[in-house]
């Protein structure tokens, strides 16, 4: 007999049974008073605090407490100082945006004109509680008791509970008749991590954008990594970076939305390119060189900040700038070069050690070499300070060294 292995486990499929009555007693006056006690609690600290702590009250209790404590220490890199009155799950917090993230996307749907918003796949309620605050009036759904707790617990605590209203359920059983707007957030990880195909995703990418059609507004929210050719022509796709780091992509209908469009924003300071992905001039590096934020290397819009730059591409393949003046961007961030040589570890070596470098920052694009490994073997040491570019020019293995404008 031929036998099938089930699918990888959601998060909802996986939890405890018993996991909704812990988190419940967290709500209790005992359970919040035991929140506050353990709030500073640092990992060291927990077997012994524990070990006090449960000689007055339930071993199942103080695990709760001591649990979310540290989720909620965890959370501040998302959430801020907010985190200390939110509650958390392992998964949630891991999926969950963070709160720079969410505000923009709802205040662009606020903007659009949205009112009335089902949040699909809500988790635990952080995107709720971002639209919430932008005015509009909020469904939250999600199908994992657990999490429908901890989002219902997120929106009393924040004082939004009279904005939104948290359901238990399917997101494929839900009416959206009297919904202006949709907001989806579909599950990409499964039992083996990450899923970069859209066709995974639970529920899948096809289907979000079937409910996304039956709504004036929508936005879905998709892996930054997502092909281009996976994009339907009449979404506006937009990449979102925080800190320079790319956190995710979105694919926005109507509204002020223009099909096929690509667009990259940049926070937290809220700059914003749009356009359509166009080929760069290509050219020997100049005197300046500037390496475009991922976001608009995900959203192919390198050619616009070429042209807004009078740049070039130092290789055809390679998503590095070059320039001859200086000309300062939100979209790039910019050094000026120092050398330009043919790749060669010894020759790297030999010249870090007659610069007195000891802080060497080393950028890689299209080199198979690890930055780690680059370290290891060029042992930098000084006072001073250099960034190395591994990359190709002309496909030509290059180092270029250089320090930031």
């Amino acid at each position: 007999m031929t036998r099938v292995a089930p699918p990888p486990a959601t998060s909802a499929e996986s939890e405890r049974p018993d996991a909704p009555a812990a988190f419940a007693a967290l709500l209790t006056e005992r359970g919040q008073h035991l929140l506050e006690r353990v709030r500073e609690v640092t990992p060291a600290e927990e077997l012994a605090v524990a070990t006090r702590l449960r000689r007055e009250h339930p071993p199942e209790l103080v695990a709760a407490a001591l649990g979310q404590a540290r989720l909620r220490q965890r959370a501040v890199a998302k959430f801020g100082d907010r985190a200390a009155a939110m509650y958390f799950t392992p998964d949630g917090l891991e999926q969950a945006t963070r709160t720079a993230v969410a505000d923009w996307r709802a205040r662009r749907l606020a903007r659009a004109g949205a009112r009335r918003v089902a949040d699909l796949c809500c988790g635990i309620g952080g995107d709720a509680v971002a639209l919430a605050e932008a005015g509009l009036t909020v469904l939250a759904v999600d199908r994992s008791p657990l999490t429908r707790a901890v989002a219902e617990a997120n929106a009393a605590a924040l004082g939004l509970a009279d904005r939104i209203e948290v359901r238990e359920a399917a997101v494929e059983d839900v009416a959206l008749d009297g919904f202006d707007t949709v907001f989806v957030d579909p599950a990409r990880r499964g039992g083996r991590g990450r899923v970069f195909d859209p066709a995974a995703y639970s529920p899948p990418l096809s289907w979000a954008l079937e409910t996304a059609a039956r709504t004036p507004n929508a936005a879905l929210k998709i892996a930054p990594g997502v092909p281009h050719e996976a994009i339907p022509a009449e979404a506006e796709a937009e990449w979102v970076s925080h800190r320079g780091e790319v956190k995710e992509a979105v694919l926005w209908f109507g509204g002020d939305a223009a099909p096929g469009r690509r667009r990259a924003t940049l926070l937290p300071g809220g700059h914003t390119l749009t356009g359509t992905p166009e080929p760069a001039p290509v050219g020997a590096p100049g005197r300046y060189l500037y390496e475009p934020d991922g976001a608009v290397i995900r959203a192919g819009l390198v050619g616009e900040v070429a042209e807004a730059i009078d740049g070039r591409l130092v290789d055809a393949s390679i998503a590095y700038l070059t320039t001859d003046a200086p000309a300062p961007t939100p979209y790039a961030t910019g050094y000026e070069i120092t050398d330009v040589l043919p790749f060669h570890l010894k020759r790297l070596r030999a010249l870090l050690r007659e610069r007195g470098v000891g802080t060497l920052t080393v950028k890689k694009r299209g080199s198979a070499i690890s930055p780690e490994e680059l370290l290891r073997r060029v042992r930098p040491s000084g006072p001073n300070a250099a960034t190395v570019f591994l990359t190709r020019v002309a496909d030509a293995p290059t180092m270029i060294l250089g320090r930031p404008l």
